[in-house]
């Protein structure tokens, strides 16, 4: 088997993760070995609950390296967890097992057993307890990564908030024309490397129809300057209007939209590709890819939800 494998932390014990991978792999034989990295006895108190079954082998860090992986069983390295029944209530309790889990996954990616990551969603709430803004953030620290980007991908159309999970009232200072700059590079730069093509890329405005009653409008003094000093460089336009840029007509001319915030861009990707879309953190020293939603608590143990965006995940790093 010449594929690396595909590294996986389970995230949140209590969530609808271990549903969707079982789902997944159910779905398809993938070419890459996964290796999960798991508490076993989540995953087979959660199977048993969920009725579900895939055959697994549990392997100790060391053996992960002499052994022959293969595509035909899950590989699991065990990570204890002391839960009583399948599905808690999500809370700190989770905290320590986590963090274990992210450890072995970048020490594991550091002795050279892969560069392609997925991790299960996590409650931003409890684990990130307001220190980082997203897991895209608490990696980039962990890896010393200084810049970075995170792009929701679909092959139709991607986009990118060139600020990730902050208030809105924070946006406007935390947007400038040097990061605006480099962010668009980073992803620019993605494309060319691995889609080996270079995007068509439209830029959004901050403010309703880039206009601003303030003396100090951000779209003419931060944005416009951005993009002109990047049209040298690379296919790109704007700033456009954010409530018409997504429009058919409009949109199937990019390949790429970059908004200001989050749910500037991600509301109307998500309402027109649903489950069908991953995110994807650029910059860091290896590919890390998630499913574009959380832990979803209120879906947990029901055996109802959609594997669609981490179907889509394992299937962009099966290589």
């Amino acid at each position: 088997m010449n594929c690396k494998p595909i590294l996986i932390t389970a995230g949140e014990p209590n969530s609808i993760f271990i549903e969707i991978l079982i789902k997944s792999l159910i779905k398809k034989k993938f070419k890459s070995p996964i290796v999960l990295i798991v508490s076993k006895k989540v995953l087979e108190l959660q199977m048993s609950k969920l009725k579900l079954d895939y055959p697994f082998e549990i392997l100790t860090e060391k053996d992960l390296f002499k052994n022959k992986l293969n595509n035909k069983k899950l590989t699991i390295i065990n990570i204890e967890y002391n839960s009583q029944k399948a599905f808690e209530k999500i809370s700190i309790k989770s905290n320590k097992y986590l963090k274990e889990c992210f450890n072995l996954a970048i020490k594991l990616i550091k002795l050279g057993l892969t560069n392609k990551f997925i991790n299960g969603p996590i409650s931003k709430k409890h684990f990130l307890t307001n220190k980082f803004l997203g897991i895209t953030e608490y990696l980039a620290k962990k890896t010393n990564t200084k810049s970075y980007a995170m792009l929701i991908y679909n092959k139709q159309l991607s986009v990118c908030p060139i600020t990730t999970h902050l208030p809105i009232k924070h946006v406007a200072k935390n947007i400038s024309k040097k990061i605006i700059i480099n962010k668009i590079l980073l992803i620019n730069n993605f494309y060319i490397r691995h889609f080996n093509f270079k995007p068509k890329i439209a830029v959004t405005g901050l403010n309703p129809h880039c206009e601003s009653v303030d003396s100090f409008n951000e779209d003419n003094r931060i944005i416009e300057p951005a993009i002109k000093f990047l049209k040298k460089k690379i296919n790109i336009k704007g700033p456009f209007s954010a409530d018409t840029i997504f429009l058919r007509k409009n949109r199937e001319k990019f390949n790429l939209i970059i908004g200001m915030y989050h749910d500037q861009v991600l509301t109307p990707m998500k309402t027109l590709f649903e489950y069908d879309a991953i995110n994807i953190t650029i910059g860091l020293p290896f590919i890390r890819v998630s499913p574009d939603h959380g832990p979803n608590e209120n879906m947990m143990g029901k055996n109802i939800s959609n594997p669609e965006s981490l179907y889509q995940a394992i299937r962009f790093l099966d290589h």
